[in-house]
């Protein structure tokens, strides 16, 4: 296997591991409280990632990476984690979770939006309307009623801040997969133990600042010891391996189906019954970022 087919397959492991993050972060979340569950996750895969790094003597590797790309990328990717995990733990119910899950779920049709600008890919005619299709697709699993901007204005109302959390880290995570390719593309390493690392100090001075009350359990460690391993360390680190220097089209087309592995894992692990709004709005996500997909091809 190449290089580029071994990253390329990264990415996609990237994306199935993703698929449990909604379900296990909001179950974590309840006990521990929001900013407490996501600072101990991102420091300890944060500990982990840097402790490989130094151990295998990849550290002199990401030190030789452009400034750009470690403050541009990084703060990129410190807000997005902060924005998710804050939309996961502030939704009103489970069931706002799944919602608030399908609006982080924009980012493979912004992703692709923004690389005709950032990195001059070639778009068509069909690119807005796969666009709008995905944003449809979130207003309907939202408002529960049908596509209706007085609805969905009242549902916001009742609690607006993690659909806007949210879709700040669908459009951070957007950023950051074209700002990545552009500014490290080439590079042999990406820094995502720092990014992780940098998480983790901005979460834990949000927990002191905001602190909550917490109740350990055997299921919260076990359900921290995953995300922390899975979902962040490997994951995070295989798709930034995959953006840089895989098959970016590919990995991006295959994320439309994170949605709908997301959903059905959550639906399942939390124990929540979906309305067929929610499925509806799920299947014009991806429709949507599918139709994306095929409107913009790599230059050259």
């Amino acid at each position: 296997m190449n290089e580029k087919n071994r990253d390329t397959f990264q990415g996609i492991l990237a994306i199935l591991l993703w698929g449990s993050t909604l379900g296990f972060s909001r179950s974590l979340t309840e006990k521990l409280g929001t900013l407490t569950a996501a600072s101990c996750i991102f420091l300890l895969a944060g500990c982990l990632s840097c402790a490989y790094v130094v151990f295998s003597g990849g550290f002199g590797r990401i030190i030789r990476l452009s400034g750009t790309y470690i403050i541009g990328c990084g703060a990129l990717f410190v807000v997005y984690m902060v924005s998710l995990y804050v939309a996961i733990g502030t939704a009103a119910s489970r069931l706002q979770v799944l919602e608030v899950g399908l609006v982080n779920y924009l980012w493979p049709a912004l992703t692709l939006l923004l690389a005709v600008p950032i990195l001059k890919n070639r778009a068509s005619v069909t690119l807005i309307p796969g666009c709008l299709l995905a944003f449809g697709g979130v207003l309907l699993a939202a408002t529960g009623v049908g596509v209706s901007w007085d609805v969905f204005v009242g549902n916001l109302k009742g609690g607006w801040s993690p659909y806007m959390f949210a879709f700040v880290a669908a459009a951070c995570w957007a950023l950051y997969s074209n700002l990545a390719r552009r500014w490290a593309g080439e590079a042999e390493s990406g820094a995502v133990p720092l990014f992780l690392l940098g998480s983790a100090l901005t979460l834990v001075t949000l927990r002191f600042a905001f602190p909550e009350a917490t109740d350990w359990t055997r299921q919260s460690v076990l359900e921290l010891a995953y995300m922390a391993v899975f979902p962040t360390v490997l994951a995070y680190a295989f798709w930034d391996a995959a953006v840089r220097r895989g098959n970016m089209i590919l990995v991006a087309s295959l994320s439309y189906l994170t949605p709908l592995l997301s959903i059905i894992i959550a639906s399942v692990y939390l124990g929540v019954g979906t309305g067929w709004n929610l499925w509806v709005g799920c299947i014009l996500v991806v429709v949507g970022s599918l139709t994306c997909r095929l409107s913009v091809k790599e230059p050259g």
